[in-house]
């Protein structure tokens, strides 16, 4: 189930109607995309919709009201966006974690499975300090992989993963299971079940 947009912001008739309309109901669903009988969960759908996109940010945030988070970690892509919206809310930095060779300067990096083999994600190898608390946000929960990845390349750098939140969750695909396994506070707002 995912939550509505706070009643307080009500103004009028026309955003009474939009309120009734919840964080899964303004995402896309492509069929057959990148590849055949894959449903592909589109959320730029939810970015382009300023109300959407606002009730989503607020609602990322929402687990971790009071508590101590020193960075934001985005994870490649679409967690950049959300991510730098998350850590602009929080007055906090915001690291990315990119496919391996897109960042510049020296990075540590980290290799992970996928369904059909292999991926590397890196990180800059100063982009967070020991000590620091870390939030790692991303659209979609899947597997897990990416996630685990960048836990394990946040932990190298002697920082904490405080929590990991995403817009969707796709849990019969085991990525919530996985990041529960490790000790992970998981924060998703919607669901797709059997998908």
């Amino acid at each position: 189930m995912c939550a509505e947009w706070p009643d307080q912001v009500s103004n009028g008739r026309r955003w009474s109607a939009w309120r009734l309309r919840s964080i899964r109901d303004h995402i896309r669903t492509i069929v057959d995309f990148p590849h055949e009988g894959i449903l592909f969960r589109d959320v730029t759908t939810l970015f382009a919709d300023p109300r959407g996109f606002r009730m989503a940010i607020d609602q990322l945030l929402h687990p971790w009201a009071g508590s101590r988070i020193d960075k934001v970690v985005g994870l490649e892509a679409r967690g950049f966006i959300l991510g730098g919206a998350v850590a602009h809310q929080l007055s906090v930095g915001f690291v990315p974690i990119r496919k391996k060779g897109k960042l510049p300067g020296p990075t540590i990096a980290e290799h992970y499975t996928l369904e059909y083999g292999e991926a590397v994600v890196e990180i800059h190898d100063d982009a967070l300090q020991p000590g620091e608390k870390v939030l790692i946000v991303d659209d979609l929960l899947a597997t897990g992989g990416t996630c685990a990845a960048g836990i394990r390349l946040v932990e190298r750098l002697g920082a904490e993963v405080v929590g990991c939140a995403f817009v969707v969750d796709l849990p019969d695909l085991g990525g919530h299971a996985l990041l529960d396994r490790m000790g992970m506070n998981v924060h998703t707002l919607c669901a797709f079940d059997g998908q």
